[in-house]
């Protein structure tokens, strides 16, 4: 709800702050007051067009502002987060416009810097205009459908259609995959098979490649080892080495034996004799020696063992390797990616093989969602024309005592084109009127007189009251009554009551019998000051009320018969 509007240096206002009640508030006042300054600083709040105009003679900027009480409509939500800015929970949303005298201007959303066009945007979802002109939201042919599907209560019939649509374009989107996949693997079938039959030929394996090269280095390095191996063979002289090792050994022991002769020491006792030891202890370490170089010779025959591959095995590796790395060019992949080519090879023929019935099936799911979709969409249009009998019979209910009696109103159908099928059904949905006999039907906007389009939104609000699913907006009326008095004006009067029982209604008029209907009442005055004409607005009480009422039933003299009008028109 709107709860309060601050106007600063717009037109005549210098300063004026007004708090907006819940219910029905009415604005008088005698011609030229100034009523539609009211109005048009609330639309530069709501993101209207601002024009230097506006701006007071003499000050340098102007600003309007609108508070609104904590925002709760989801939706609403939505969009005020979506445009980037912040609302607390629980805290008022005010928009603020500020218009600069050379007609540049600045938009605020809770005090945040925002764009004109996202103030419009969030302001059209809090107040519904319906004036001179101007009747915003019915004329524009895109929220028919909305209008329609909450007047009839079609949520249900809605769910339905949204749910088959999202199935539907689930089951296309997975059809239409599995024809793509199908044509492409059928027209590369041949190639696929033949890449396929290499590969299976090939059969490489995970990290072969790592492997083939590790092994190919260790083989090139092996033939110059060998020789490393076969001279340290010659140096440690083989056999030679052993045998002269033995004729070594042979003749140090010759040497003892003849050092014992010669000592002529008793057996057993020349161990301990210098020359005898040394010459024991020399045989002991020839005898070593030979021990440990046939060790090593053993050893370094080992080496060379190790090296020994099997003939041919560097040139196999090669081979392996070279084969490799060509299938990998030729199939423009890595050599580690060959082996999970191989398997998505073979997924793909399969899918080829098994694609016709995959695609049967895929088809069947689509022709079911399709027909299920049909029929929710039917079920849609039925409760949509149904709805749209009662509609049309309500607002035609409502043109006569509006004294539009020879105007037609009627809900328009049209498909929305062969084979789209959306979450919001198969057809379109426009309110037309034909304003005169004889006249073919036409746009809202088709009407000519402002007064006229501004009872046609009333007729069709008060028809649509109680019956949307969404909460009503505030809702302005500019002059609605204009060119109508008398029975007409208490018709107006009456609805629009009626239309502000739970919501907020706003209306400026010259109707005495519109202005006694009011919760609240308004009177915009304007007067001269030093030269200065301003305009100000003061709520009414009961009694000023009356007078008010009295003035606009009698004109420049109010006679005790006029306030007695009033009086009764009040009750």
């Amino acid at each position: 709800m709107l709860t309060a509007l601050a106007i600063r240096d717009i037109v005549l206002v210098d300063a004026l702050d007004l708090d907006v009640e819940t219910g029905l508030t009415v604005l008088t006042g005698e011609t030229g007051a100034g009523k539609s300054i009211i109005l048009d600083a609330l639309g530069l709040a709501l993101g209207g067009r601002g024009e230097a105009g506006l701006v007071r003679t003499g000050a340098k900027q102007a600003s309007a502002t609108a508070v609104f009480t904590a925002p709760d409509d989801a939706d609403l939500i939505a969009l005020i987060a979506e445009r980037g800015f912040e609302v607390a929970a629980g805290e008022d949303l005010i928009l603020r416009r500020v218009l600069s005298a050379d007609g540049r201007s600045r938009a605020y959303i809770n005090d945040q810097p925002a764009g004109v066009a996202a103030l419009r945007e969030i302001g059209s979802r809090l107040v519904e205009v319906h004036g001179q002109h101007e009747t915003v939201g019915l004329l524009d042919w895109r929220t028919h459908r909305a209008l329609l599907d909450g007047y009839g209560g079609l949520s249900p019939q809605l769910t339905a259609v949204a749910a088959a649509a999202e199935t539907l374009k689930a089951a296309e989107a997975r059809l239409s995959e599995l024809k793509a996949a199908a044509a492409d693997a059928a027209a590369r079938a041949e190639e696929i098979a033949l890449n396929l039959a290499d590969l299976d030929a090939l059969d490489p394996r995970e990290d072969e490649e790592t492997e083939l090269a590790g092994e190919r280095a260790i083989l090139g390095a092996a033939e110059k080892a060998m020789a490393d191996l076969a001279d340290a063979r010659t140096q440690l002289g083989g056999d030679k080495l052993s045998q002269k090792l033995s004729a070594a050994l042979r003749a140090v022991e010759h040497a003892r034996q003849r050092a014992v002769q010669a000592i002529g020491m008793q057996d057993g006792a020349e161990a301990d004799h210098p020359v005898i030891a040394r010459l024991a202890a020399a045989a002991e370490a020839i005898d070593r020696t030979i021990v440990e170089a046939v060790e090593a010779i053993a050893e370094v025959d080992a080496a060379a063992a190790a090296f020994d591959f099997e003939p041919g095995r560097l040139d196999k590796a090669e081979e392996r390797l070279f084969a490799l790395r060509a299938a990998a060019r030729k199939l423009n992949t890595t050599v580690p990616a060959l082996p999970r080519l191989r398997i998505s090879l073979r997924e793909q023929l399969r899918l080829i093989e098994d694609g016709a019935d995959a695609l049967t099936a895929a088809r069947r799911e689509a022709t079911a969602a399709r027909e299920a979709y049909d029929l929710a969409a039917t079920f849609l249009t039925s409760a949509r024309e149904a709805a749209a009998d009662r509609l049309t019979s309500g607002v035609m209910a409502e043109l006569t005592p509006l004294k539009l009696e020879r105007a037609r109103f009627r809900v328009a159908f049209e498909p929305v084109g062969e084979g789209r099928r959306g979450p919001l059904g198969v057809e379109t949905i426009r309110f037309e009127i034909a304003t005169n006999a004889g006249d073919g039907f036409g746009p809202l906007d088709a009407i000519a007189s402002g007064g006229e389009l501004a009872r046609f939104a009333l007729a069709m609000k008060a028809a649509l009251a109680g019956r949307e699913d969404q909460r009503q907006p505030v809702m302005i009326f500019d002059e609605v009554d204009q060119g109508v008095g008398g029975a007409v004006a208490e018709a107006v009067g009456q609805r629009l009551k009626r239309l502000s029982t739970g919501a907020q209604v706003l209306v400026v008029t010259h109707s005495p019998q519109v202005a006694a209907r009011g919760h609240a009442h308004w009177k915009v005055m304007k007067s001269d000051q030093d030269g200065v004409t301003t305009t100000t607005v003061v709520a009414l009480d009961d009694a000023r009320r009356q007078e008010e009422i009295a003035r606009m039933l009698s004109g420049a003299v109010i006679t005790d018969e006029a306030r007695a009008a009033a009086k009764a028109l009040i009750g």
